[in-house]
Order: structure tokens, then sequence, then C-alpha cells
């Protein structure tokens, strides 16, 4: 009998659960440890924080999903991995053993690495569910006495468009609500342009979003390194290409959200140099395995991948829906073939593409490969930008209850972009 666990359960660990066990033989086990009993569907967030959705709409009770499916569930955070013994210790002590083990942990969020980010501090996130459901208690408020507003990410942050999908669904809802005029909003970025997104750029993507950021009066700062956050305030030097400060900034506001870096979980940074970089995502080959332990593979944000080039303040790569997809796919097919003798064939494309939402409107684009240079560029604007991403999400979060195993991304998103597949 073969033993996979996954270790976590959220966009990338939930659809690995399920398709790895549709692939396994019948007398094999598939086991998800999760910190969490509950999926949510992560890109809504945005869509929470303005009070768009409910927790009740994007969110549902991960066990009886699992158990229709035949997949051990067990709720309870991981302390640390055992390479060399093939366990995985429990926070209470619990000992799981495993033959293969998929790591899908997502990131730790790294708001430490500034003081007074994060809501613990004086700037909200919409990176998880309870934070985006305070960043909407604290919007409830603001509107009600508006001011300034500051949207941006921070050093060594590796997923920008949460961000900009942020700042325009904050100018949506404004206007919705006639209080535009009375909220300067600026938005603070550590990539080195307005469009750099963490990939160097996709086709036009500077000149599209510099253009739809002056439309909506939307200021900007980039090459922003952020250097504390107090009340009111956030204090940002703006670094010039040489990396010394050019100019520094005290932008004040009323309601700021930031997003942090992003790192690797404690569980899986306590193994060591062999399983992580010095950030604490996994390292992995070209079939998503680690390189030193063949039985250890990684998908989603927690792997290790190289920023696309060197900017002036640190940015990370993105790992968009569909690269997560690929890593999947790559990961349930090497298993069977280790399981069968035989060597991995399966490499996931780490092609990126998105739907960003503008409120109203939004941006979808492939990046093909997405490192440069790329096969494919490709990006639009439309209404159908946004109502493709709302039926995506009912879509998504219904593949998600019924463990339907398809690959959404390559059907669905490629369709709504007119494109029929991605090689």
């Amino acid at each position: 009998m073969t033993h996979v666990v996954i270790i976590g359960a959220s966009t990338g660990g939930l659809p690995a659960a399920y398709e790895i066990k549709e692939l396994l033989s019948k007398g094999d086990e598939v086991t998800v440890i999760s910190n969490t009993e509950i999926f949510h569907f992560v890109p809504s967030n945005p869509w929470v924080a303005v009070g768009w959705r409910e927790r009740k709409d994007i969110s549902f009770e991960i066990a009886p999903r699992l158990k229709k499916k035949k997949i051990n569930f067990i709720a309870k955070a991981a302390e640390t991995i055992l390479p060399d013994e093939n366990k995985v210790i429990l926070v209470d002590g619990t000992v799981v053993d495993y033959d293969y083990l998929v790591i899908a942990t997502g990131p730790k969020l790294a708001f430490e690495e500034i003081e007074g980010l994060g809501p613990e501090g004086h700037t909200h996130s919409i990176c998880s569910l309870d934070h985006a459901e305070v960043a909407y208690d604290d919007w409830r408020r603001f509107v009600e006495n508006p001011g300034p507003i500051v949207v941006g990410a921070a050093p060594f942050a590796s997923c920008f468009g949460p961000a900009y999908e942020f700042a325009f669904i904050l100018d949506t809802e404004l206007r919705r609500r006639k209080i535009r005029d009375q909220v300067p909003i600026t938005f603070v970025t550590s990539e080195p342009y307005i469009g750099h997104l963490g990939l160097g750029g996709v086709g036009d993507s500077k000149g599209m979003l510099e253009s739809e950021m002056r439309n909506h009066d939307i200021k900007w700062v980039t090459n922003a390194k952020i250097t504390k956050c107090e009340e009111g305030k956030v204090f940002v030097d703006e670094i010039n290409d040489a990396g010394e400060v050019a100019k520094q900034h005290e932008i004040e506001h009323k309601y700021a959200m930031i997003l942090p870096a992003f790192k690797g979980v404690d569980a899986i940074m306590k193994v060591g140099d062999d399983l992580v970089n010095p950030r604490g995502f996994v390292k992995v080959d070209e079939f998503q395995r680690n390189p030193k332990w063949n039985n250890i593979y990684a998908v989603g944000v927690c792997i290790a991948i190289p920023p696309v080039e060197v900017t002036p303040v640190p940015t990370g790569a993105p790992k968009t829906g569909y690269m997560i997809e690929s890593m999947v796919d790559a990961v349930k097919h090497n298993i069977l073939n280790d399981i069968k003798s035989e060597a991995p064939d399966h490499r996931p494309t780490w092609n990126a593409i998105c739907l960003a939402d503008m409120g109203d409107t939004g941006i979808a684009f492939v990046a093909m490969p997405q490192i440069p240079p790329r096969n494919t560029a490709w990006m639009r604007k439309g209404r159908w930008v946004h109502l493709a991403k709302v039926a995506f999400e009912k879509y998504f979060i219904r593949k998600m209850k019924t463990g339907n195993s398809e690959p959404v991304y390559e059907k669905y998103i490629l369709k709504a972009m007119g494109i029929t597949k991605l090689k």
C-alpha cells in the first residue's frame, strides 16, 4: 500500500488530494494535513474586504468533502518534517508516516519584516479570509468618515495582482457611494514600474495599467521600500537604479492595505537548506521533486522560483492558479511513475495566466513562459474579465466541493480568453 501525505488544503493541496486519490490504486491512501478545517477561495478576498462577498459565499468545511472521496483528513498543523525517516510531526506530537509527501502549505505572511505592518499593526491585509473580514470591519467605519487611502505591496512581495485589484475595487466602491472625491488613493509598490507584476511586465501591462491609474485618479510610488508603518502613516524610501534612496515619503492615510512579503512556513523552514532556500521556499527540480529527497514534492506559492530579474527593491515571482494546476498535474503523474518504478516525465508549464478584477471591468494576461523572452505575452481589458472572474469563482468553489478533478484553468479560463490551449 502507498501512502501519500499532503500538507495544506488550499488551492494547491485540495486539488492535489482529489487528483492523486483518483490516480492511485484502490488500496492506496491519501491523507491531507491542514492547520484549518475550512477551505476558502483566496482570489475572492478583495471582494470580502469591501462587503461584496461574505464568508459563507466563498468557504466550506473540508472534512465532509474529503470523506466522500475516502481521503483521510487531519485538522492539525504540522510542526516539522523528518525527511530521512519519511515522517511528518504534528503540533500535538502525532507522527504521520508517508511514502510520498506533497508540500502545499502556501506562504507565511512576513508582517514582522516591517515595523507596524499588518492587522496587528497599522495596515490591513487581504491575504487570508480572516484578514479580509477585519479589513471590511474597518472599511465600514472608514466610509462614514472618509479620507486618504494607501494600497500597495512590500519589498519581497511576489503577488502584486491583488494589490492592483483592491485599489480599483476600492475606487469602484467609492464611486458607487459617491464619495470618491473625498478619498485620494496612493499606490505604493516595490515594483520598478507600474505593471511589472513580478514578471518583468506582460505585453503592454506598463502602459495599460499606468493609463488605468491615471484615468481613475490613483497616484503611485514605484521602487518603494516601505520602512515602517505608524497610525495613519506609511514611511517609504524611493530607491533609484543604483540602489540609493532618491526620495523619502511620509504618506498619510485613514485606511491602508499593504501586501506583505511571503516566506516559507516555520514547519518547513525547520528542515534546513536541503529542503528550502534562505526565504524558506521549497527547492524543486523540473519534475516538482526536492533534489535531495525525491519522494518529497511541492506545489503552489510555497515553492522556490527565482525572480524574473533583479530589481532595485526586491520583488518575487508570482505563482498563479494556472501554474499551480500545472504543478499538481505533474506531481500526480510523477508519483504514479515512481510507484511503477518508471522515471518521471511530467514537467509543469509554469505559464502565468491571470484574471484581475477592477471592480466593474478587468484585465486578463498570459505570460508564456513566465520568465522572458516569451512565446506569448498577451493582455486584454474589458468587462468580460470581471464577469469571467465572477463566474470562475463559483465554478472553482463547486469543483472543490465536489472533488471534480478536471483542469479548470485550461478548460475555463483559456476558453474565456479565446485561447484554445497553451503548449
